[in-house]
């Protein structure tokens, strides 16, 4: 089996309501809806096809998914070669490495079906939408249809007639996006004072849709405070500096919205910033395969950053906008997560 953000909505949803919610547009019968960065980031990883009709079959499952049983499926391919010479254990008696050859020596291709766009490997959508997948029996998985040998390995291991105790697909269970960088997940939580200081935040950061903003501007508090402990005069002058930080972060968000820009601020126990910006990726692919900034990054980057004449010149000179000093180098940061269960 393959091992190890956002759906895709249906025309005129202006793309909040769950999709399962409208009538089902037609399938079209070639599509084979593969995964990308922007599903998931969690999924229901149905079953994988391998070798000889792998693409056939997994295309026939994603669409019954999608038109049967009104699922967002997707298909997820990878190619595995197993050709060639490989580093062995150990040394040759003339010191040289030793090499090795598959005893299949082959190249084999895996599609798999995946269900998704689930916010955790908790959450509960991701868990009813998982046990509903393991009672289902497509037609694409019943009688011979198959051509794929993990499909023909797979019917004669569990059997697929009606009278199975266990549907075809039961062995399903959740995993990653396997598009998303590692350290997608595992970005630190936020804990509860710091979600209070937020709640209340017309424009916080926690409620970008992104994966992604850009930090324009951070203001400290000079060492932040224990929220459990104020008595003495230094945390009296921390709180009061937290609480400058705060208002200043808070005028500079107001100000950038008022001159068209989806601006955010946020607010932990040491400091306050404002962000500009939500994105998905920070790079875009190009045709010739190199990968360039987003552009809404390098306009952000540009319109927000030092003057770039002065800079070239050797004088860093930072924008204000309404008197308040924005950073020097404007940073893409991750947007914080909130723990699951409060999302």
């Amino acid at each position: 089996m393959l091992a190890t953000a956002w759906p895709t909505p249906a025309a005129g949803q202006g793309g909040w309501l769950p999709t399962t919610w409208f009538t089902k547009s037609q399938t079209d019968p070639q599509a084979m809806y593969p995964l990308s960065e922007q599903n998931g980031p969690w999924l229901v990883l149905a079953t994988t096809f391998r070798g000889d009709g792998a693409r056939d079959d997994a295309r026939q499952l994603v669409q019954e998914l999608r038109s049967r049983f009104r699922l967002q499926a997707y298909t997820h391919e990878k190619a595995f070669d197993f050709t060639g010479e490989q580093h062995g254990l150990g040394l040759n008696p003339d010191g040289s490495p030793k090499k090795m050859r598959y005893a299949n020596s082959t190249q084999i291709v895996e599609v798999a079906v995946m269900v998704g766009d689930f916010a955790s490997c908790d959450d509960a959508r991701g868990q009813k939408a998982l046990a509903r997948i393991k009672s289902l029996r497509p037609t694409a998985l019943s009688g011979e249809q198959g051509k794929s040998r993990a499909f023909s390995d797979f019917r004669r291991m569990v059997g697929l007639d009606k009278q199975a105790a266990k549907g075809p697909l039961h062995m399903a269970f959740m995993i990653p996006n396997p598009l998303l960088p590692e350290e997608y997940f595992s970005r630190p939580q936020l804990d509860p004072f710091v979600i209070e200081m937020n709640s209340d935040v017309d424009h916080s950061l926690l409620d970008c849709p992104g994966r992604y903003s850009v930090r324009v501007a951070t203001f400290t508090g000079a060492g932040g405070f224990d929220a459990t402990d104020l008595a003495t005069d230094d945390d009296d002058a921390a709180a009061s500096r937290l609480i400058q930080a705060a208002e200043n972060a808070h005028r500079l968000t107001e100000a950038l919205r008022r001159q068209g820009w989806q601006a955010w601020e946020f607010h932990d126990r040491e400091s306050s910033i404002v962000c500009v910006g939500s994105l998905s990726q920070l790079a875009v692919e190009q045709q010739d395969g190199s990968r360039r900034p987003h552009p809404e990054l390098v306009r952000i980057a540009t319109a927000l950053g030092p003057d770039q004449e002065k800079l070239a010149a050797g004088t860093i000179l930072p924008k204000r906008i309404e008197g308040i000093l924005l950073d020097v180098e404007p940073r893409p940061i991750d947007v914080p997560r909130l723990p699951i269960g409060r999302r």
